[in-house]
C-alpha cells in the first residue's frame, strides 16, 4: 500500500470497499492515475485525478449526462471530486484496441458499431457543455506552432498560420449550430467492448473535454486514429457508413471531415511533441508519423488549401516527406 496514493484507503473505506484488492493500472498521458478494485467476484474502477494537475468536475458531470440520455458511459459508485477520487462501474479489459489486436478480421464490425453509436450520440440534443468555437480550433492548431516547429528547429509564419487555420475553418464555423456532443478523444483506446465481441455495447470512456461542436470530429478521432492504424478503405467506408445512418448527404460534410481531420492532426502533432520535451514521454514521438500522414492527406483537400499553402511555405519538404518524424 506504501506506493499508492494518499488518501486512497480513506476514500475507499468510506465507498464500502475498504475489503477488496487494488491493483494499479496504466496511466495515459495525463496526471490521472486508475486502479481496479476487487473483492467477492465483483470489480470497480478507480481514478485518482488529483489537483491541481487534474479535475474530476468536468468527467463526473459528463457521465452523468450521457448515462441520462441512454449513452454507455460508467454508472459512477463514489466520488469526492474536491480530492482528485471517483469509484466507477468497471468495464473490463475489453478495450476495442486490445481485441482487435487479438481479432482482427472483426474491424469492419467493431468499427461499424463505432460510429453506429456517434449516430446515436449526434441524434440527441447538444449537451450542455461549451462550445467548440474558433478560439478553441485556433488553439489547439496553434500547438503546432507552439511546440512541433521548435522542437524541429524552424523558424516560422505564427501569425500567418493562424489567420490560414481562420480562413479554412470559417464556412465549418457555419455549419455546425445547433451541433451535436463532442467527446474529443473517441478511439479505440477509449471505447470499451462490454459482451467481449466486436458488435458488443460499446462503454464510453475519456471523456471529461467534451463540448459542443460539428459532428465529424469524433468520427475524424476514431478513423484517424494516433495510436492505430486504420486504413484508408475502411475510413472510406466507415464515413459512408456514417452518413448513411445520419442521413447525410453532399460534399460539405466530407470538406469538413477534413478541415477537423488536418486540424486535429496538427494539435496531436504539438501535444506528442510537449508530452516529449515538457513531461518526459518520449514514446508520443514515434506516433507523430501516422499523425502526420493523416495530416497531409486532409491538406490535399481544397477546403484546406490556405493552410497547405502555408505548410507548403514553412515545412521543409524533406520533412514532410518523412512524415513529420523526429530523428530519434
Amino acid at each position: 500500500m506504501s506506493m499508492l496514493p494518499p488518501g486512497l484507503a480513506e476514500f475507499v473505506n468510506h465507498a464500502g470497499w475498504g475489503e477488496a484488492d487494488i491493483a494499479p493500472l496504466p496511466g495515459d498521458a495525463s496526471f490521472r492515475r486508475y486502479f481496479r478494485l476487487v473483492r467477492s467476484g465483483e470489480s470497480a474502477m478507480l481514478m485518482h485525478a488529483p489537483p491541481p494537475h487534474e479535475d474530476p468536475a468536468p468527467f463526473l458531470h459528463v457521465a452523468h449526462w450521457l448515462n441520462e440520455n441512454g449513452m454507455r458511459g460508467p454508472a459512477i459508485l463514489a466520488q469526492d471530486a474536491a480530492k482528485g477520487w471517483v469509484l466507477t462501474e468497471d468495464f473490463g479489459n475489453d478495450r476495442m484496441r486490445d481485441w482487435l489486436d487479438l481479432n482482427p478480421t472483426d474491424e469492419q464490425a467493431a468499427y461499424a458499431a463505432a460510429v453506429d453509436a456517434l449516430v446515436s450520440l449526434h441524434r440527441l440534443p447538444p449537451g450542455p457543455f461549451p462550445a467548440y468555437d474558433m478560439a478553441t480550433y485556433a488553439r489547439e492548431a496553434a500547438l503546432l506552432t507552439e511546440w512541433y516547429c521548435p522542437a524541429q528547429g524552424l523558424d516560422v509564419d505564427a501569425a500567418g498560420y493562424a489567420a490560414a487555420w481562420e480562413e479554412a475553418l470559417a464556412p465549418l464555423l457555419e455549419r455546425q449550430n445547433p451541433g451535436v456532443t463532442v467527446l474529443r478523444d473517441y478511439h479505440a483506446e477509449n471505447i470499451m467492448l462490454l459482451g467481449g465481441q466486436a458488435r458488443a455495447p460499446q462503454g464510453l470512456i475519456d471523456f471529461q473535454d467534451a463540448l459542443v461542436g460539428h459532428p465529424a470530429y469524433d468520427l475524424v478521432s476514431l478513423l484517424q486514429d494516433a495510436r492505430r492504424d486504420v486504413s484508408e478503405v475502411l475510413e472510406r467506408a466507415m464515413l459512408a457508413h456514417y452518413c448513411a445512418g445520419a442521413g447525410i448527404s453532399g460534399d460539405d460534410f466530407l470538406a469538413d471531415y477534413a478541415r477537423l481531420g488536418a486540424q486535429r492532426n496538427a494539435k496531436i502533432a504539438g501535444i506528442f511533441t510537449r508530452l516529449d520535451r515538457r513531461d518526459g514521454k518520449p514514446k508520443y514521438l514515434t506516433m507523430i508519423p501516422r499523425v502526420w500522414a493523416a495530416m497531409e492527406r486532409d491538406l490535399a483537400h481544397s477546403a484546406l488549401a490556405p493552410v497547405a499553402r502555408w505548410f507548403d511555405a514553412n515545412i521543409p519538404a524533406a520533412l514532410r516527406a518523412a512524415n513529420g518524424a523526429f530523428a530519434i
